[in-house]
């Protein structure tokens, strides 16, 4: 392939501004699929929680023909929790395409990758998108992106960006907002734009081989690839190379397989050459930002430097009644088997044994980045308990320091004093705030600790309609004390099936997390008290029944719908006594065993 022919670009967008509709689009425009051809939506979300959810998690390749450059999407996650997977797959990029919502303009978390992609020395070209939007405000969103450029200390040649204006629900793209709109027109102004302003691949087919890995994918036939860019060099089947690893050491490899991309798909090739964004199999113990280089004159390539985890988390063997009967992995052994597998693939994500008692301390980038690896261990059918996530302090010349968030919310004006209210509590600094049309734009500064389990409070606050993102801003002082959780819990008393008469009495006591029917054991969390005390009880106790009967004496039984916690609400939900219990059938909130019961 020619080298010039190569362009190699990053899409970075914030969650829901379409990014993912947008690679669609251009793969569809570029014909490489037939008229007649069922495509998925979505298609580089291949992961089931990605489509679920609609945020990309993992960091995916594709590629797709315009004219006669072949042009490589490298699709960056939206969110800063899944910041190890943008720092690694920039690498690869020599171009970055930032996509803005029309109406929102830059968001936080789209900040975060900006400032890495600058940090690369990558260009920037900007797609507006959503202008079929009622409420698109295209030239503030341009402005407002040239102010983030500005404040990131970005260099002149970068100010100067294209722009170009699409709608890629509609799939259409326009160099100017006042253009006549055709639906379905085409992507191919976004395409010129990367071909016009995306320099050509740098290096040297002639050096020695320099191809460092950036992620990591799986195959049940090949075991464990590699994707990475081929910095210098070719690569092709069957040759003897050597891979210099993390730990400074050099082991000899032969490549069994070599794949290029083609749309979402691999392709398997014989050889590729500098510039090319490749998948390799033959090493079985590949991880994350090792070289594969030649074995005459070794060339590793600089380690991957990623940011500190902020949270972390007690990932334990279940040791409920329950343990074993809904799992299929529930020892030790398996938790550690795939802990350690995952920190292969996501450099991230730092695990180490606990000094008391089984299990380990799992530490991430932030509740998102755990919840998802706890997800997806569930989903494969994994058992086990975890604990509250704890905040990860640093101490710096004798001064404990404890990360910040920059919290930026949009509510309707009549929410934004009952926010101001809870996050000052939450120790939050108010450091800016806009009003247009009805709506509040609010800056805080925050402490990662206050945000734990905010979202759910936050949501009932603003009767769901407010907005909430946020972005790790600094380390800063310690700011004290902060108020947790209020209320107590309710609290199973011995093992029993759950009866539709108890819980009607007991739901004057608080809000009850479960329904009739369901097999609980004691210390099962089942419910909120209404009170700060805990309270012990039998969700089992039916109606003593007589042979008597009375028009009028007998209530009706009417169940307040309890309430659905998902697995995130769950995690924040906890105190210091409680767990999490976590298997591929429920997700449960109990007690330690060891546990004082409140009042």
């Amino acid at each position: 392939m020619d080298q010039q022919k190569i362009r190699n670009v990053a899409i970075i967008a914030h969650v829901d501004h379409g990014k993912t509709t947008l690679v669609d689009q251009l793969f569809r425009h570029s014909g490489m699929f037939r008229d007649n051809q069922q495509v998925a939506e979505r298609l580089m979300d291949s992961m089931d929680l990605e489509r679920e959810r609609g945020i990309t998690i993992a960091s995916k390749n594709g590629s797709y023909t315009y004219k006669d450059f072949h042009i490589n999407i490298i699709d960056t996650p939206g969110h800063a929790d899944f910041g190890g997977q943008v720092e690694r797959v920039l690498r690869m990029a020599d171009g970055a395409v930032l996509l803005v919502d029309a109406q929102e303009g830059p968001m936080p978390q789209t900040f975060f990758v900006v400032k890495k992609a600058l940090a690369a020395h990558l260009p920037i070209l900007l797609v507006v998108n959503k202008i079929d939007k009622p409420g698109a405000r295209c030239d503030w969103v341009v402005d407002q992106v040239f102010d983030l450029l500005v404040r990131l200390g970005a260099p002149e040649e970068t100010l100067d960006f294209p722009v170009v204006y699409a709608s890629a629900k509609q799939g259409f793209a326009l160099s100017d907002p006042s253009e006549p709109v055709i639906p379905m027109a085409g992507m191919d102004l976004i395409s010129a734009m990367i071909v016009d302003h995306v320099p050509p691949p740098s290096g040297d087919p002639a050096s020695p081989l320099q191809l460092q890995i950036n992620t990591i994918d799986y195959s049940p036939y090949l075991g464990r690839i590699g994707i990475g860019k081929l910095v210098n060099g070719t690569v092709s089947l069957n040759s003897n190379i050597v891979v210099a690893r993390r730990d400074g050491s050099i082991k000899p490899v032969r490549i069994t397989k070599i794949f290029a991309f083609q749309a979402d798909q691999k392709v398997a090739v014989d050889s590729a050459s500098t510039g090319e964004i490749v998948a390799v199999a033959g090493m079985d113990d590949v991880t994350v930002g090792v070289t594969f280089t030649d074995p005459d004159d070794p060339r590793p390539l600089p380690l991957i430097q990623i940011d500190p985890p902020t949270i972390s988390m007690n990932f334990i063997p279940n040791d409920s009644p329950f343990a074993g009967k809904e799992g299929k992995f529930v020892t030790s052994r398996h938790l550690d088997d795939r802990l350690q597998r995952e920190t292969l693939a996501d450099v991230a994500l730092q695990v180490e044994p606990l000094d008391i008692g089984a299990g380990y301390r799992v530490s991430g980038r932030g509740e998102l980045h755990l919840s998802i690896l706890i997800e997806k261990m569930r989903r494969e059918g994994y058992e086990f308990q975890v604990t509250r996530p704890h905040v990860i302090m640093q101490e710096k010349d004798g001064q404990t320091l404890e990360p910040y968030e920059e919290l930026t919310v949009d509510v309707d004006e009549k929410y934004q004093g009952v926010v101001i209210e809870k996050l000052g509590k939450l120790k939050g600094v108010l450091l800016d705030m806009q009003m247009e049309k009805g709506m509040s734009r609010l800056k805080f500064k925050v402490p990662t600790r206050g945000l734990l389990g905010y979202r759910s409070q936050f949501m009932t606050d603003t009767r769901g309609m407010g907005v909430m993102n946020y972005i790790f801003a600094e380390w800063g002082p310690y700011a004290g004390e902060i108020q947790g959780r209020q209320n107590g819990v309710m609290i199973v008393k011995e093992p029993c099936t759950t009866v539709a008469y108890a819980l009607f009495n007991l739901q004057e006591r608080g809000q009850l997390f479960l329904g009739p029917q369901i097999d609980v054991y004691p210390g099962q969390i089942i419910g909120e008290h209404c009170r700060a005390a805990d309270l012990v009880v039998n969700p089992a106790k039916g109606k003593k029944l007589t042979n008597m009967r009375a028009s009028g004496s007998d209530e009706a039984v009417i169940l307040t719908p309890p309430l659905d916690m998902s697995l995130e609400d769950c995690i924040a939900y906890i105190g210091d006594d409680e767990l999490v219990e976590i298997t591929p059938k429920a997700i449960r909130l109990r007690k330690k065993k060891d546990a004082k019961i409140r009042g």
